[in-house]
This record gives C-alpha cells, sequence and structure tokens, in this order.
C-alpha cells in the first residue's frame, strides 16, 4: 500500500479509482466493513482502492478541548488499512485553511482532480466540508454533476448495538474491554517504546515491561489480564494502568508482568493487548503486600488463559468470555 502524506506528494491519477472518505479511528466493524466495500468495488472494476484520512484529528485543530483521545496512531491505522486491501491512503494534514473548503471544493479538488474517483462509499454519518456542510445528500447531488457514483453504506450493528468510535471509547474508558473488542473486531491495544521504570519493580514486587508514554486512549485505571507482545513473540501477562500509588502518585502508566518468564527482554518496542479486566488499582499498606496481591492476580490471569485456551479448543470465541 502507497502511503501519501499530502496532495503535492499525490501522483495525476493514472485512471479511474474507488475512494473512501473518513478519520477511520480505530478501525473498527464498521470502519472494515466500509473500507471492504471499497476494495471489492475496485477489484470489481479493475481500479485501485483509495482511502482518504486526516492528520491529526480534525478536532484537535478546531476544538481542542474536545478532541477525543486516539484509539489507533496514524501507523497503527495505516497497518490495518493496508490489511483490508486498500491500494492507497492519502493522508491529509488536517489544517484551518482545509477546514474551510466549501463541500464543492472538497469534492472537485480532492475526490475528482487529485484522485479521479468513479465511485465514493462512506457512512451514513459522513460530513465534509467547511463546518461539515456537506452531507451525504449533498454528496450524492454532487456526484451527478461530476459524474461519480456514491454508495452511503446503513449504520453498522454488532448485536443489536451501533459500532462507532465514540462507542469504542465510552467502552474503554469504563474498563469494559470486551465490549470494546467486539465492536472493534479485535482486541484493544497500546503499542510504543520500552522505557525504564522507577526500579521497585524487579527489587520489592515482580519484573514489569514499562510502556513509554501513551497519548492514545488507554482503558480505565486498573488491572487487567492482557497479552504484551515484544518482537514477534506474544506473551500472557497482568497488565497495571495506573498511578503505581503503593510508591507515590506517578503519571498513568503501563506495566506489565509477564507470566512465567524468567528471561532478559531486548526488543525496544511493545505491544499491550487487554483481555480482561480483574480489579481497581490500589494502594496497598507495603510493597510486600502489593507483591502478594499481584501473585493473585497472575493466579487469576492463568485461570483466564486455561479457559480461553479450553473454550478456543472446543471452537468457541475466547473474545466472547
Amino acid at each position: 500500500m502507497k502511503v501519501i502524506h499530502s496532495l503535492e506528494s499525490l501522483p495525476a491519477p493514472e485512471g479511474p479509482s474507488v475512494v473512501t472518505v473518513g478519520n477511520f479511528d480505530g478501525v473498527h466493524r464498521a470502519h472494515q466493513k466500509l473500507i471492504s466495500s471499497v476494495v471489492e468495488a475496485a477489484r470489481a472494476g479493475g481500479a485501485p482502492a483509495v482511502a482518504v484520512t486526516f492528520e491529526p484529528h480534525p478536532l484537535r485543530v478546531l476544538a481542542p478541548e474536545r478532541a477525543p483521545k486516539i484509539l489507533t496512531p496514524l501507523d497503527v491505522k495505516a497497518r490495518l488499512i493496508e490489511a483490508l486491501g486498500v491500494d492507497t491512503l492519502l493522508v491529509l494534514p488536517f489544517t484551518r485553511g482545509l477546514s474551510r473548503f466549501p463541500p464543492a471544493q472538497f469534492v472537485r479538488q480532492i475526490l475528482v482532480e487529485a484522485l479521479g474517483a468513479t465511485a465514493v462509499v462512506v457512512g451514513p454519518n459522513f460530513r465534509f466540508g467547511h463546518e461539515q456542510k456537506g452531507t451525504t445528500e449533498a454528496l450524492v447531488e454532487m456526484a451527478k454533476q461530476e459524474g461519480f457514483r456514491v454508495e452511503v453504506l446503513p449504520m453498522l450493528e454488532f448485536r443489536g448495538e451501533p459500532v462507532s468510535s465514540s462507542r469504542i471509547r465510552q467502552a474503554l474508558s469504563e474498563g469494559r474491554v470486551e465490549r470494546a473488542a467486539r465492536l472493534l473486531g479485535r482486541r484493544f491495544s497500546n503499542s510504543g517504546t520500552v522505557v525504564a521504570g522507577i526500579g521497585v519493580g524487579r527489587r520489592e514486587t515482580v519484573p514489569t515491561l514499562n510502556l513509554g508514554p501513551v497519548e492514545a486512549q488507554l482503558p480505565k485505571i486498573g488491572v487487567y489480564v492482557s497479552r504484551t507482545r515484544t518482537g514477534g513473540t506474544w506473551r500472557p501477562s497482568v497488565t497495571n494502568v495506573g498511578h503505581k500509588p503503593t510508591f507515590g502518585n506517578y503519571p498513568v502508566t503501563v506495566e506489565s508482568f509477564l507470566l512465567d518468564f524468567s528471561g532478559e527482554i531486548s526488543e525496544p518496542e511493545m505491544e499491550v493487548e487487554y483481555l480482561y479486566r480483574l480489579r481497581d488499582e490500589k494502594k496497598f499498606s507495603s510493597p510486600a503486600a502489593l507483591k502478594a496481591q499481584i501473585e493473585h492476580d497472575a493466579a487469576r490471569a492463568r485461570h483466564y488463559f486455561r479457559l480461553a485456551r479450553h473454550f478456543s479448543n472446543r471452537g468457541q470465541l475466547t473474545t466472547e468470555r
């Protein structure tokens, strides 16, 4: 997949394309259906499938105080979109200048002239142009004038619940990581650089892998059964998202205790996948009391993984535990 970071870097279209436009934060089930529809239509017509997204999130520019925490940083979003079969990802730098494009200018300059769109597939809540005045109805009318086709997909529901990025953020903020996984179509995770901790784990409790500062969405403060990846290897783990209150009041950190692992980790990056919420974070009377609780958490996590293997062997999805 080609990733292009500006209109200026975009080659002139060599032929027609099938296009979708959106923030695609989370690349959740509804996004997956939308993008898969674009890829299917593109393959049927022998045209490239193009996804257009924005960086940063528009609200980071227009109303920073209301900007949501991002579910998928750009590199993760691009990887997930590529896996769906998209040929070109156009990442438009979102600026106030771009936000002032009238809907007709957005359609003509970006969809028609830059991308040569013959078909555009969008979701039911799609809005575009200055002050989001461009609606799906307006897009359909403009498409008639410009000579391309528009398909508006209906709202996707999963088990009777509309799928949206905001609902996933809400689920995560409540610690409901299994609900978030159902809406995403995969486990929610955070990834980044491995950093040094405050030095008390290996000495007074248990050794942990510490994730560097995370600007993206985190699940609710607490302790989770998890899987932690370093390099190409996933390992069962227990992960604390919180402030380390037993040792002070630190900024929020993500630290994973790898179960039944005694080696050294040399990889510079890690990813934590949240499976099940065990408990709230709490302040303990001593490091020894905290260590005893971690050992109890680890025992519960091992039981979780035994059950997961059992149900997996019986052909049942562990995400529905």
